[in-house]
């Protein structure tokens, strides 16, 4: 198998460290690592993965080694790459990783192209990249997978876009509609990092300021919630009438973002869609208006409209782009316009990782064991694995839960008894 290829295999023992750290917070994928050294149910599998590369990332590429896995990583965002993982997962576990923080976008796709090279049975996506570059490049590739997983909100649109034409290559399970994974990955580590990024970015306070969170799913639920937390003032744009509703019942503010930019300081993507904030809301923004992105990919703010528009162009600090437009006003952006949890933080906190990366190492074991038998199609992850996860995520934190008597379960099977 290829040996990978990163940027300094030097800090391999660092990466190690913080490894070994963020699997400390992550007793669910320790649980099932501990099993499968015994069972080896992923044996002889070729995993091909692309995922951001992360110290808990590391910990389920460990796991699903640890089960019998061949297993190769590319990096899925070329700004969320930890220098030091990557030359962890080379030097100290042996497990080919392809990642360079900063990477063009030549170098990100000959990385994919990499680990596509070793055949893969499975994919383990996270945006979708890998399964549209085999799908685009390497059909004589598609007889020899089983299946896929995809992490994201943003994967999944594109697959399911892929199999309403028609064009889904194999069958893929949407990690992400795991309610152990959505509800509280996207809920509480969105929000907890993306916070983090921008504080980390600009030390700004956010108490007094006016926080604008573009899309009201998931995300930008954890997203408005801290920022609230935080003392912010936080106006919420959204297409969606049921998601504004929720996000008046809950005490945001909403409105369009042309009424939006006039009021922010602070600004934040959470949509999967492009072109979400422009070239005519810029026109209306505040001298220092900040912009920041947490979806998957960075077209939700238009940066060539924005080059465009300024005449000047420069750093104002690590992971602060500052555009001066002709009329002298300022427009910060953050970490290039890509995920600010990740390229200006760390990413989510491993405790919440944890349940999201259980469900993946399953979901994976999951279409091996159904090989044969699924359609190309999305699948959500199987209610019985979303509830193990649960079961062992409170069993790490002590937590017991209550049982129905057979009293309670005869009443809830029945519709004969009543007032």
């Amino acid at each position: 198998m290829a040996i990978g290829d990163c940027k300094d295999r030097s800090l391999a023992a660092a990466g190690r460290r913080r490894i070994e750290w963020a699997d400390e917070n992550m007793p669910v994928l320790a649980d099932i690592r501990a099993e499968w050294e015994k069972t080896k149910p992923l044996a002889g599998v070729r995993i091909a993965a692309c995922m951001h590369v992360t110290t808990e990332t590391a910990n389920l590429m460990r796991t699903l080694k640890t089960g019998g896995a061949e297993v190769a990583l590319a990096a899925s965002n070329p700004l969320s790459t930890q220098d030091d993982v990557a030359a962890a997962l080379n030097e100290e576990y042996g497990i080919p990783t392809f990642a360079i923080r900063g990477e063009d976008n030549e170098t990100y796709y000959r990385h994919i192209r990499a680990v596509l090279d070793t055949k893969p049975h499975i994919t383990m996506d996270d945006g979708a990249d890998l399964v549209t570059t085999l799908y685009r490049e390497r059909k004589d590739l598609l007889a020899g997978v089983i299946g896929g997983t995809e992490e994201t909100t943003t994967g999944v649109i594109r697959l399911r876009a892929m199999a309403e034409d028609g064009e889904l290559p194999f069958p893929v399970v949407a990690v992400n509609d795991a309610r152990t994974k959505h509800m509280f990955d996207n809920r509480y580590g969105t929000g907890q990092s993306t916070i983090d990024g921008i504080l980390r970015a600009t030390n700004y306070m956010l108490a007094g300021s006016t926080f604008v969170v573009a899309g009201f799913g998931w995300c930008g639920r954890g997203i408005a919630a801290r920022a609230r937390g935080m003392g912010a003032d936080v106006i919420v744009v959204e297409v969606d009438p049921l998601r504004a509703l929720e996000a008046v019942m809950e005490g945001y503010r909403v409105m369009p973002m042309r009424d939006a930019a006039k009021e922010g300081h602070i600004f934040v993507t959470a949509t999967g869609n492009r072109g979400v904030i422009n070239g005519d809301h810029f026109a209306l923004m505040k001298d220092g208006a900040t912009l920041a992105n947490a979806g998957h990919f960075d077209v939700e703010i238009d940066i060539p409209a924005l080059a465009a528009m300024a005449k000047e162009r420069r750093e104002a600090r690590p992971n602060v782009q500052e555009f001066v437009l002709e009329d002298g006003r300022r427009i910060r952006l953050l970490a290039e316009g890509r995920l600010v949890n990740l390229g200006a933080a760390e990413g989510h906190p491993a405790q919440v990782m944890d349940m999201s990366f259980a469900n993946q190492a399953l979901s994976a074991l999951w279409l091996l064991e159904n090989k044969g038998k699924l359609e190309r199609q999305v699948y959500s992850v199987p209610e019985d694995i979303d509830a193990e996860v649960a079961r062992r995520k409170l069993d790490s934190m002590g937590v017991r839960l209550e049982r129905l008597t057979p009293a309670q379960e005869e009443y809830l099977s029945t519709w004969r008894l009543g007032t």
